[in-house]
């Protein structure tokens, strides 16, 4: 007798509501699925947000363009609690997509030392506040592949600086080359991971 046939799990459910205020204040607008620029949605800019579930990641820009920032279920009162400690001081949030493969039970990925996956790499499956006391000894990573899960990465040690969201579902886990994970820097440093899971 054949195995019964299962249903797909239901989909994940994502919500995130944005202000135009500080403090929950002024026009708000519940969102369920990405925005990709939220001028077209009538809004002039965002300055708090609350994420009713799952994990989002905004950006700078318009299209999913420019600095990248998680965002993980709860409340952000201002720029600053969802910007964090970001090196370059932005005041613009122009676009938004959930996360998605951050549901996942496990996170893993390989990081290596150079672009097109060659030199030295490990493999990550934690968090990881200081990649040097772990034993990378490189400021740089040159390449990554995402196994399963969601990571996010940063810039310094203790989860400082810019950020990098780097998931299994985009570019098939495959970030071959910095620019594949959105820096624009010349040199982009990667001294801090940490898994996104909700």
């Amino acid at each position: 007798m054949p195995p019964p046939i299962l249903p797909p799990p239901p989909p994940l459910c994502v919500q995130v509501t944005l202000f135009e205020q500080e403090h929950f204040q002024g026009k708000c607008m519940e969102f369920t699925s990405e925005c990709c620029n939220i001028y077209d949605c009538g809004m002039d800019n965002i300055r708090s947000i609350r994420v009713e579930s799952g994990a989002w990641v905004g950006y700078e820009h318009h299209d999913f363009q420019g600095q990248q920032f998680i965002l993980e279920r709860g409340e952000y009162p201002n720029w600053e609690a969802y910007t964090g400690s970001l090196s370059n001081h932005i005041e613009r949030f122009m676009s938004l997509r959930p996360i998605y493969c951050a549901s996942h039970q496990s996170s893993r990925m390989m990081i290596f030392e150079r672009e097109n996956f060659m030199g030295r790499n490990t493999e990550l499956c934690d968090d990881y506040p200081s990649l040097q006391a772990m034993g990378w000894f490189r400021p740089e990573v040159g390449s990554m592949h995402v196994q399963c899960g969601a990571f996010v990465c940063y810039e310094y040690p203790g989860y400082r600086g810019q950020q990098y969201i780097m998931e299994c579902e985009r570019h098939s886990g495959d970030y071959q080359h910095w620019r594949n994970w959105g820096s624009h820097c010349q040199t982009p440093k990667i001294q801090s991971i940490r898994r996104i899971r909700h």
